[in-house]
C-alpha cells in the first residue's frame, strides 16, 4: 500500500486552475484527501475532501455496472453521479464562504 500512496504522491499534479488564479478548483483536495484515505485516515480525508467517497463509490458503480449490467444499474449509477455532484457543489460553496 505505501509503494501506490508514494506513486500518487510523486506523481501528484498541481491544479492549474490554482495555479492561474489563485483560488481552489471544486476538485481541489481530492489527491490529498485520497492520500489520506490510502493511509487509513477517514476523517482527514472527508475534511480534505468531501466528496471523495461519493465520487469512488459512482465510480464503482460504475464499472461493476459495465461488467454485470444489473437491472437497476443504470438508476443506481444515476442517483449516485447527482449526489457526487450534489457533495462537489456543497463542499465546494462550503469551502469558499468559509475560507
Amino acid at each position: 500500500m505505501e509503494e501506490i500512496i508514494n506513486f500518487i504522491e510523486r506523481n501528484s499534479s498541481p491544479c492549474v486552475f490554482k495555479s492561474l488564479t489563485g483560488h481552489d478548483c471544486p476538485g481541489c483536495g481530492f489527491q490529498r484527501a485520497l492520500i489520506e484515505l490510502l493511509r487509513g485516515n477517514l476523517y482527514e480525508s472527508l475534511l480534505l475532501y468531501p466528496a471523495l467517497l461519493p465520487i469512488l463509490f459512482t465510480i464503482l458503480i460504475f464499472f461493476t455496472q459495465i461488467i454485470f449490467k444489473f437491472k437497476k444499474g443504470a438508476l443506481i449509477l444515476k442517483y449516485s453521479l447527482i449526489i457526487s455532484i450534489i457533495t462537489i457543489a456543497v463542499s465546494y460553496i462550503l469551502k469558499l464562504v468559509i475560507h
